[in-house]
């Protein structure tokens, strides 16, 4: 039976969750990669009749789970598989402080997850479908952080950037092949997650965005993590996906 392969980073939590659970139907396989297994998933593919493998992996260790991602990529029978699209959601906000104040392990680990760890699962995701004839995109999940700059953010926002502009080159380099993979690098909205209490609950004497976060929590502008992933995973599925290597979900029309 042939299906549509999903894998999906930071699947445990949040919009990463969220999107799992949407994605947990009979005609997908979706592969969840995050730090944690979400016992909860398990219990709803069963329901749902749909294929889950969760790995419990720190994705800071970029090197070994790309490895891991491509010799599992290569084992499969591609004849299988109607589509197969990755996901790079996972990230990580380090304290909310400026450059001077941030602990180093803290911006090294941000910039590997936020960075690093998309860029090398992406070149296997690549790497390891290259032959295959069917639909192929990679979905990176970025922030307006990543264009617009942020007081006591310096490696989020550095990570996002970066995100971002590495689309724009895998765009170009997909671009000249017959079955080039569709990319695109999208900003999901503003959500209510961790990351949005981490940064109305900062300190504002170092952060002097603080209570701007703080007014858009008490004016209930803030989408849930539900509908951010229905917003986004309907952008996945348009036809035009890719024709901007760049984009924010609420620019689409």
């Amino acid at each position: 039976m042939t299906s549509h392969l999903y894998i999906l980073t930071g699947a445990s939590r949040g919009m990463g969750l969220a999107m799992a659970e949407q994605l947990l139907a009979e005609e997908n396989r979706l592969l969840c990669i995050s730090r944690h297994k979400n016992e909860a998933l398990n219990a709803l593919a069963e329901k749902n009749f749909a294929w889950l493998e969760q790995w419990a992996l720190d994705l800071s260790a970029t090197e070994p789970v790309a490895s891991r991602l491509k010799l599992w990529l290569r084992s499969l029978d591609a004849q299988q598989i109607k589509s197969v699209t990755l996901i790079n959601n996972a990230g990580v906000i380090p304290a909310v402080v400026p450059l001077r104040a941030s602990n180093p392990a803290d911006l090294a680990l941000a910039l590997r997850v936020g960075l690093e760890a998309p860029l090398l699962l992406t070149a296997a995701f690549l790497s390891a479908t290259d032959a295959w004839t069917v639909p192929r995109k990679v979905l990176n999940i970025s922030s307006g952080l990543g264009r617009r700059a942020m007081a006591s953010q310096a490696a989020y926002c550095a990570a996002k950037a970066g995100m971002d502009h590495f689309t724009r080159c895998l765009a170009l380099d997909e671009a000249r092949l017959p079955n080039g993979a569709k990319v695109c690098s999208l900003a999901p909205g503003v959500i209510d997650t961790d990351m949005q209490v981490q940064l109305r609950s900062a300190d504002a004497a170092g952060f002097p965005d603080q209570a701007a976060f703080a007014q858009l929590k008490a004016a209930g502008q803030l989408s849930t993590a539900s509908d951010a992933a229905k917003r986004v995973l309907a952008l996945l599925a348009r036809p035009d996906f890719g024709q901007q290597a760049v984009a924010d979900v609420r620019d689409a029309a």
